[in-house]
């Protein structure tokens, strides 16, 4: 296999978050008195962060007085509860151990809060990652490759040797100007429709379809 480290997208990718990112979004909307969003909103809503998350939920954004309340509400919310009903889409450790077995290395980049990205990895993943890596204000954020470089760096490999893969446009726009090959996943929180748009060349439907592409690539 040529390729010898795959770095992941975290929400929609390998963990399905998006009960408790609502939940939290809906704690926070209603502790500063604004509507409530839908899951299928916020489904929409991620991707690039929490700031952004937020500033679409929250009615008028940034422009709202009670937006950076609502932000803290939502991140102090998120932290105590981030675990409640996360869990791996099915047949992704499975994935990680046949890829790992076959000498393949494995790190997170995610738009998500350092923190919570780095415990969620800890507690579901344990050991199979060598890296973690969240949004930092040392670093920009997704689809900037800043943190696909570091992660790069971290596991020793070289971009031809690695691919990205994640769930949404800004994954695969991240993969391009990182110079590596992307793999969109489409179990996630983004059709179809939305990752050819954005220029998606693999598509993988299931984690056992996503090994093989990634054998092949």
């Amino acid at each position: 296999m040529r390729i010898k480290a795959v770095i992941w997208d975290l929400d929609g990718t390998l963990l399905n978050t998006l009960d408790d990112l609502a939940a939290s979004v809906n704690a926070a909307l209603a502790c500063n008195g604004m509507p409530l969003r839908s899951t299928q909103e916020v489904r929409a809503f991620v991707g690039n962060g929490i700031r952004k998350l937020m500033m679409r939920a929250v009615p008028d954004g940034e422009n709202n007085p009670a937006f950076e309340k609502a932000l803290a509400d939502f991140t102090r919310h998120y932290g105590a509860h981030s675990r409640d009903r996360t869990q791996p889409y099915d047949g992704i450790l499975e994935m990680l151990d046949r890829l790992t077995e076959a000498g393949v290395q494995h790190a997170i980049v995610s738009n998500k809060i350092d923190f919570a990205v780095k415990e969620l990895s800890r507690v579901y993943f344990g050991e199979r990652m060598r890296s973690a890596i969240g949004d930092d204000p040392s670093r920009a954020r997704k689809p900037a490759p800043d943190s696909v470089f570091a992660a790069m760096r971290e596991m020793g490999v070289t971009a031809q040797e690695t691919v990205y893969v994640g769930d949404s446009d800004v994954d695969v726009m991240t993969a391009r100007n990182a110079g590596i090959p992307c793999v969109a996943v489409l179990w996630g929180f983004r059709d179809e429709a939305c990752l050819t748009a954005a220029g998606a060349e693999h598509l993988a439907h299931t984690p056992d379809e996503l090994r093989e592409i990634i054998g092949r690539l």
